[in-house]
């Protein structure tokens, strides 16, 4: 039996390519119905991203080169670009990496969460298809259970690695909850929008976002139930907020000291909790030099991502101790499959030769022949057959002068 896995993602392959190998969900169950015909997988599994696109697949006649064939003339992609781009894993490794990838140890982030529901996703679809039997259950099953240790026994995934989440998390710290706290938000860009997108997860109800095109901010809102306001409108909603963090491309700071010290006298000098993440900045630097201000930059969070960036690589080479283990039991109960499968074989093989010998001993009582001289062939003839592989084994052994396959032989055969 033979695992493979076959794919390209974002440090093998450029987006356009990725883009290419892509699997739509409507496309998805024609694939995994046809993978099934057109390459010898008796199981397969289809992982689809914007980062990876990964084929695992078991079986018999699982070939590498049959896999290659089939994912290029799926897509329309030349056979020779995919192979130049593309990764194959096989048996232990090939479950190692899916390991790997399950625990965020291959993704473009080190240890995003993310990629597990990814994976539990893929599985879940080729389980419903029919492509996941008793060899991919376990397989997967088993990444799923070590991506948990992994995020258990490890700091992987404790530390921000963005400056969006290191400020929220920055936040998080200095306030231990978002609940009764006003958050807010000064821009309308990507940054913006994570920084929106990793607070509201944390539990923050109270959210303004103030940017000089409503509209932009309006797109934002809606997905965390914020409210909006023009950059001109500031002045009134930072008079009550808690956590200010601002992100605009403007050439000129939009909050200076003079504002905050205004609304310090207003609020009776109720701390405020600033980041600044643009550049030039947003914030006068002179803001921290007050009191009440606890104004971080860009500068100071690329700090803490690179101190965390660092603690998630020591982590990870925890994580990678863990994943070899479990591969390695994997592969062990695959390898006792294979022994059973033998084992039955062996089994069938000589039950099939006592069968027919037997018959023939059969025939020869009924037609009246001698019963001793009957049983004496039977004998003869079933210890000739059954001794046979095991005899021509044991000569081969001795001329090739090999005393390791003898020593294994007579301990197979139970030779003293």
């Amino acid at each position: 039996m033979t695992v493979l896995a076959l794919g390209i993602n974002h440090k093998s392959a450029s987006v356009e390519l990725r883009e290419r190998l892509a699997f739509t969900p409507e496309r998805l169950p024609e694939a995994l119905k046809t993978i099934k015909t057109q390459t010898g997988c008796e199981e397969a599994v289809i992982l689809s991203t914007c980062n990876r696109t990964e084929i695992y697949c078991f079986g018999e006649q699982a070939d590498s080169n049959n896999l290659v064939d089939w994912l290029a003339n799926f897509h329309g992609v030349a056979q020779s670009e995919l192979a130049e781009h593309a990764y194959i894993y096989r048996d232990v490794d090939a479950t190692k990496h899916l390991m790997r990838v399950a625990s965020g140890l291959d993704s473009m982030v080190l240890g995003e969460p993310q990629i597990l529901g990814q994976v539990k996703q893929a599985y879940q679809q080729a389980r419903a298809i029919g492509t996941v039997q008793t060899y991919f259950e376990r397989m997967f099953q088993q990444s799923f259970s070590v991506a948990k240790q992994v995020r258990t026994d490890t700091d992987i995934a404790v530390n921000a690695v963005s400056v969006a989440y290191a400020a929220v998390t920055l936040a998080k710290q200095v306030f231990g909850e978002f609940k009764g706290k006003k958050v807010l938000l000064v821009g309308a860009g990507e940054t913006i929008e994570l920084v929106a997108k990793h607070i509201f997860e944390q539990g923050a109800t109270d959210i303004v976002v103030a940017n000089r095109t409503l509209s932009r901010a309006e797109g934002i809102a809606e997905q965390f139930n914020a409210r909006v306001c023009t950059l001109s409108q500031i002045s009134e909603e930072i008079l009550t907020a808690d956590v200010v963090i601002s992100s605009t491309a403007s050439t000129l700071p939009i909050i200076g000291k003079g504002l905050i010290e205004n609304v310090f006298k207003q609020r009776k000098h109720r701390p405020m909790f600033l980041v600044d993440l643009a550049v030039p900045r947003d914030i006068e630097p002179q803001v921290a030099e007050l009191e009440d201000a606890y104004l971080y930059t860009v500068d100071d969070l690329q700090e803490i991502v690179a101190s965390n960036m660092q603690a998630r690589s020591e982590a990870a080479a925890e994580a990678e101790v863990i994943i070899d283990g479990k591969a390695t039991i994997f592969a062990d109960w695959l390898s006792a499959l294979d022994s059973v499968d033998l084992i039955k074989e062996y089994r069938t093989q000589s039950l099939a030769i006592k069968d027919e010998l037997l018959g023939r001993a059969k025939n020869q009582l009924q037609a009246g022949n001698d019963a001793e001289l009957v049983l004496t062939e039977l004998a003869n003839k079933l210890t000739n057959r059954l001794i046979h592989a095991p005899t021509s084994a044991l000569k081969e052994a001795a001329e090739k002068q090999s005393k390791d396959e003898l020593a294994i032989l007579k301990s197979v055969l139970g030779i003293q």
